[in-house]
């Protein structure tokens, strides 16, 4: 069950130029239960009262066998007029915020048996897998399972955390990172990078229905495109996992 608390400003800075990491701890020095991938909601009111919540993945680096954090780690994006925006941009080291968590199914599930993950992401919706990399690193060495990242942005500005993933994919030879630019590439290009979109990408990885299993995260447009096109591929529903980021004002 979901619990009710506050989390304190403990640090931030920025990772983009309109992407600031927060990092944040509870009130009352819990931890928060939480598995890697879930998302937590932050409580807001508008200027006239009334309240509403905003979901943000937590991107903290959880332990492969564990089932808390300390530390609630947050990618926070601009958006032009956006409640959140104004509310988290304007807090100051030791303000707190009202939040619930944690919330999702976008884990990694301990009966699954595939041997592949292809995980797709764009913009903020990289957060979850970040979370997920040391149950990366266990699944690779008691299951053998490979794993794709593929990591949509516009310019090598926008690539959150990508030096954590090349570091990652060069210790861990089952893990291949793939970061997609879609308008700007990098003036010495990186081994990992690609041009154009993620989906452009999915294609030469020949999605394989007897072994793969999809993870989708980041903007609508692009989940609903690459999900038709696992589904064309073959895929089963069942194992396709989405989570869509809209931007809410």
């Amino acid at each position: 069950m979901a619990e009710h608390f506050h989390l304190k400003l403990v640090d931030s800075h920025m990772l983009a130029p309109t992407v600031r990491h927060m990092v944040f701890e509870r009130d009352d020095n819990k931890p928060l239960a939480l598995k890697a991938g879930q998302f937590v909601q932050i409580h807001l009111h508008y200027d006239d009262g009334k309240p509403t919540r905003r979901s943000f993945s937590v991107a903290s680096v959880v332990a492969a066998d564990a089932d808390t954090v300390d530390k609630v780690e947050l990618a926070v994006s601009y958006v032009e007029g956006g409640l959140a925006t104004r509310v988290l941009g304007e807090l100051k080291q030791g303000e707190s915020v009202e939040a619930t968590g944690s919330f999702g199914r976008f884990y990694f599930f301990d009966d699954d048996a595939n041997s592949r993950y292809l995980l797709v992401a764009t913009g903020t919706g990289i957060a979850p897998f970040r979370a997920l990399l040391p149950r990366m690193a266990k699944m690779m060495r008691e299951r053998g399972c490979t794993f794709e990242l593929l990591y949509g942005v516009r310019n090598p500005a926008e690539l959150l955390y990508g030096d954590e993933f090349e570091a990652f994919a060069a210790e861990h030879p089952g893990f291949r990172f793939h970061a997609c630019l879609s308008r700007e590439m990098r003036p010495e290009p990186h081994p990992c990078d690609h041009h154009g979109h993620v989906q452009d990408l999915l294609a030469g990885l020949a999605p394989d229905p007897a072994h793969d299993i999809a993870y989708l995260c980041g903007n609508p447009a692009m989940v609903d495109d690459t999900y038709a096109r696992l589904v064309d591929a073959g895929l089963s529903i069942r194992y396709i996992r989405r989570e869509k980021y809209v931007s809410s004002r």
